[in-house]
Parts: structure tokens; C-alpha cells; sequence
């Protein structure tokens, strides 16, 4: 039986409201875990909200503007970054309403339409990415962006609709689905186009494949128009750096290990299973797309940090709502029914922890308790809304090897984990390995006030670690070109002025990598200024 369709958009609203308008009563965002994460997005916000900085033109980063530009938007409207981002959700939930009520309605009957609708609101709307870990977090915003695109565009394209077709309307949220995840996170379009365009060609509609495909190339077209050809070959370019990175090409397990890793391995059997019952019970184009939307599922839950698997839901609504309405059997006898039951009921036990914790994150928030909080962005009063725990920011913990400090030790050097790695040199100087695990507005704050005060304000500094904000706790310029997250290379050095060594970086192998980059690149670095916590140095070509 179809949901009523008044009755589903109510409480799809009531839903959208409820967690939207929350958080935004809070008046504060008071993020718990992944302040580096938090600082990255600050930093690619205010690039572009008060410098006037375009993704990929201005500086380097694998994400698409559309993950960006929201938050941007609202911090531009005069609002504190933690309000903009709260704000840019709620907008994106309002955009998204539309479709999602479509998806629902067509594709879904019954209780399944609740469900679907109900989730994907969730997933626009939750304060945090994931997982079991309940502590709130803005980190990987744009995943969960991108999976309430991929729960609208894989639906409609792989079911056929529960009323006449209508394929100007599917097609045309089709390929608008598609075109923002490739400006949010390209990865979900490079993951679910395929599945996507056989899956119209398995239900030969070819209509709707055809308006999805003009919608993209429309969308396409329009950004070609704003920005011109170069922003995707700059696009293309910030992506293949990443690609290619040996620190970052991917932030978890490896692909074998989503397949067959504990954690993972269930799942992996229950959409195999999913496949295989569908598929028998007469449900064959379903069966043949979840197949071919496996590799997809696997490969962007490889890619994310963490390593969730948000596809199980998804999976979990496809088998149970998929089931045959006879006692139809399989060769061995199995009634495809109860198979296709539990499989579902797997799949939706293996997604539980994640769901239930993304659901319960604005409420979360806005009954939590400010205790020994502060300002995440100290500098900047416009933006203290967003809240970070004080000793996570300020309590200075640093990791120094032991054969640094100790002779004990020193027969037992493993420098950055590879005992084939000689210890970091700069200038015949070699660096202590130490690394800086918690403290960063300790760090960041003391650095710009001595940089300052030494008569360095003003001037592009290019930080040789994870993290390039420096820009964001004092009076130095945004460097053009850079990466507000270090993936490869030595992005933004042609432009710098000066090059910052940290002594104890946020982040040893990037250190190191940057380090090398810059000797591989022909540079020289002058030592200008010396202190116990960072060397900074005046870069020269040759």
C-alpha cells in the first residue's frame, strides 16, 4: 500500500523541523571530537566567505564547492561559522524536500516510505558522521551530504515507480542528484553513476536516463559558465594530488579489509545475499543493479575516514521492501520471503548504531552542558559560536620519541614508523621526532603572538604540517594556492614569504613530506627566526 502522501510530507516536516530548529536554539555549536577537522572546515569557509577564495583557482582541496559554499553563504549573511553550518543543513534539508517526499512516494510502500524519508532527513540534518562515538562533530558534513543524494538518485532510478512513470521529473532530480555529489565529493558520483545509468538502461527507460543526462550536462554547463573550463581541470588537478598522495590516497582500512575485516563482513554477505534472493524471487533488474552497486558501496565506504558503511540502511529498505508477496521458493526450498526478511533485518541491525547515533545528535546538543568550553576560532569574536573542549585545545600533550630524549634508546631508532627512513634533516639539521596530539589553539595562538611581535605580521607563511591556520589566529594572510589540509606537494610556496618548521608538528609524516617536497622542488631554505616550538625559515628557488 502506498503512504499518504499529506500525511508522510507532515511528518517529514515535523522530522526536518524538529532537528534542524534545535541545534539553531542552541545558539551554539559545541563540537566534542575532530577539532582538527573543524579547524579545516573553518579554514575553507573563511577562504572563501571573507577572502574571496575559490576552490581549486585559490586554494588546493579534493572536496567540491557545493560543501563548502552553503556554510560560506550563511558566514557571508553576517552569521558565526557554528550558526552558518547549522543554517546551511537546514537549508539543504528545505532544497532536498521535494525530492525526497518524491523518492519516497514512488518508490517505497508502506512503512518503508517513513523510513526512507525519515532517514535521509537524518542524514542532512545530524551533528555528526556516524559510527558508535556519540560526541558531536561537524567533521565529514559533506558524506553525509552526499549519501542524501546517492538515497535519492539510486531509488529512483533502480525501481520502477509505484504510478504511471513521470520521466522529466525523475530524470531531472536524477541528474541533478549526480551533478552535487560531483560538487560535493566527486568519489559518490564516480561510485553510483554506473549502477545508476545500467539500472535505467536494465528498466529500458530511457527517457528518464536521457533527462538525467541533460540535467548533469545543464548543471555542468552553468558551473563552466561561472568559472570557466579551468575549474574543472583545477578540480581534476586537487583530486589527482590527493589520488596519488602517500598519506591520504585512503584514511582507513584497506580495500580488501571493507570486504572481509570483521567489522565489515557481514555486511559484505548480507548485500551478497540480498543479491542472490532478489534475483530469485523475480525482482532481476533490483538484483543485477545491487549487484553492480556493491563495488560502489565498498569503494566510497573505503575512501571515507572511518570507514562507515551508510549503504546498509539503504540495503535494508531495498530487501524488506522488495520481498515477494508469495511463499515463491528457491532450489534448496528456502521461502525467498523470510530470506529476503532476514537479510534486511541484518542489514538494518548492522546500520543501527550509526543511524540511532546520527539521529540523537541535535538532541545531544541541545540538552549537552557548556563545561570548560572555549572558542575554537579564539581571534575571532565574530565566530565564537562553535565550542571546542578547553583541554582538547589548550592542554599541550606532545609524543616525543624515546631516542630523542634517552641514550637508553638510541640503539632503537624507527623514525616515522619505517626503519628504512633516515631521521628527518633540514639544513644538516636534523629534527627531533615529536608530534603535538592535543593543544592546537595552545600552538597556533603562541605562534601568531611571537610571529607578531618579531614583526612578521602581514606576511603569507606556508606551515610545514598538517594544518595551514595560522591565518585564522592572527594578523598573516590566507596563502593563495595553498592547502588548508596537506595532501602532496608544496602547495602555495611560490607565493609564501616565509616557511614555518614546527619542532613539534600536529602531523610527523607531513612534515616530512612537505620537507622533501620543497629540497625535490629546488628550493633553499634561510633560517630567519629561531624559537623552542617552530624555525622559520625564507624560501628561495635554486
Amino acid at each position: 500500500m502506498r503512504a499518504n502522501s499529506l500525511r508522510l510530507g507532515v511528518v517529514m516536516g515535523l522530522v526536518a523541523l524538529v532537528m534542524a530548529v534545535l541545534p539553531l536554539l542552541k545558539g551554539e555549536l559545541i563540537v566534542a571530537k575532530h577539532e582538527g577537522d573543524t579547524l579545516h572546515l573553518a579554514d575553507l569557509v573563511l577562504r572563501m566567505a571573507e577572502a574571496g577564495q575559490i576552490p581549486h583557482f585559490d586554494f588546493m582541496t579534493p572536496l567540491g564547492i557545493l560543501s563548502i559554499w552553503p556554510i560560506a553563504v550563511f558566514v557571508q549573511a553576517g552569521l558565526g561559522i557554528g550558526m552558518a553550518f547549522l543554517a546551511a543543513q537546514a537549508a539543504l534539508a528545505l532544497v532536498l524536500f521535494g525530492p525526497i517526499l518524491r523518492t519516497a512516494l514512488s518508490r517505497f510502500t508502506g512503512w518503508f516510505a517513513w523510513g526512507f524519508a525519515a532517514y535521509v532527513i537524518v542524514l542532512v540534518l545530524a551533528l555528526v558522521h556516524g559510527e558508535a562515538n556519540p560526541a558531536i562533530s561537524v567533521s565529514m558534513h559533506y558524506n553525509r551530504w552526499a549519501w542524501a543524494l546517492a538515497y535519492i538518485a539510486i531509488p529512483l532510478a533502480m525501481l520502477e515507480p509505484l504510478g504511471p512513470r513521470r520521466p522529466l521529473l525523475d530524470g531531472t532530480l536524477i541528474g541533478l542528484a549526480l551533478a552535487a555529489m560531483a560538487l560535493i565529493k566527486v568519489t559518490y558520483f564516480a561510485a553510483f553513476f554506473p549502477a545508476i545509468v545500467i539500472a535505467l538502461l536494465a528498466r529500458r527507460d530511457w527517457k528518464t536516463l536521457l533527462v538525467a543526462l541533460l540535467a548533469g550536462l545543464t548543471v555542468a554547463a552553468a558551473v563552466t559558465g561561472i568559472f570557466t573550463t579551468r575549474f574543472w581541470f583545477a578540480y581534476l588537478r586537487d583530486l589527482f594530488t590527493v589520488a596519488t598522495s602517500a598519506t591520504r590516497a585512503a584514511p582507513g582500512l584497506s580495500l580488501g579489509g571493507i570486504l572481509v575485516a570483521p567489522a565489515y563482513m557481514a555486511g559484505t554477505f548480507a548485500v551478497l545475499a540480498s543479491v542472490i534472493f532478489l534475483r530469485q524471487s523475480g525482482a532481476m533488474v533490483a538484483g543485477l543493479v545491487l549487484l553492480f552497486l556493491m563495488p560502489g558501496f565498498v569503494y566510497v565506504t573505503y575512501q571515507n575516514f572511518g570507514n562507515d558503511p551508510q549503504w546498509l540502511i539503504l540495503l535494508a529498505l531495498l530487501a524488506l521492501g522488495l520481498r515477494p508477496e508469495t511463499t515463491r521458493t528457491n532450489a534448496l526450498g528456502i521461502r525467498l520471503d523470510q530470506a529476503l526478511l532476514v537479510a534486511g533485518t541484518f542489514a538494518l541491525a548492522l546500520g543501527a548504531a550509526s543511524a540511532i547515533n546520527m539521529i540523537w545528535s541535535p538532541f545531544r546538543l541541545y540538552f549537552s552542558t557548556a563545561e570548560e568550553v572555549v572558542p575554537l576560532l579564539s581571534q575571532r569574536p565574530q565566530h565564537h559560536d562553535i565550542l571546542v573542549g578547553k583541554p582538547r585545545v589548550y592542554r599541550v600533550v606532545m609524543n616525543q620519541m624515546g631516542w630523542d630524549e634517552l641514550d637508553t634508546y638510541s640503539d632503537y631508532v624507527v623514525p616515522l614508523g619505517d626503519e628504512d627512513t633516515p631521521p628527518l634533516a633540514i639544513n644538516g639539521e636534523t629534527l627531533a621526532d615529536c608530534e603535538l596530539s592535543t593543544g592546537y589553539n595552545a600552538w597556533f595562538e603562541t605562534t601568531a603572538r611571537t610571529l607578531e611581535g618579531a614583526g612578521y605580521g602581514g606576511s603569507g607563511i606556508l606551515v610545514a604540517d598538517l594544518f595551514s591556520a595560522l591565518w585564522l589566529y592572527g594578523d598573516f594572510k590566507p596563502l593563495e594556492g595553498g592547502a588548508p589540509w596537506y595532501y602532496a606537494g608544496t602547495p602555495g610556496l611560490d607565493v609564501a614569504d616565509h616557511v614555518l618548521v614546527p619542532l613539534c608538528p600536529t602531523n610527523l609524516p607531513r612534515r616530512a613530506e612537505i620537507l622533501k617536497a620543497i629540497e625535490t622542488g629546488g628550493w633553499t631554505l634561510s633560517e630567519e627566526m629561531r624559537t623552542e616550538t617552530f624555525i622559520l625559515y625564507r624560501p628561495s628557488k635554486g
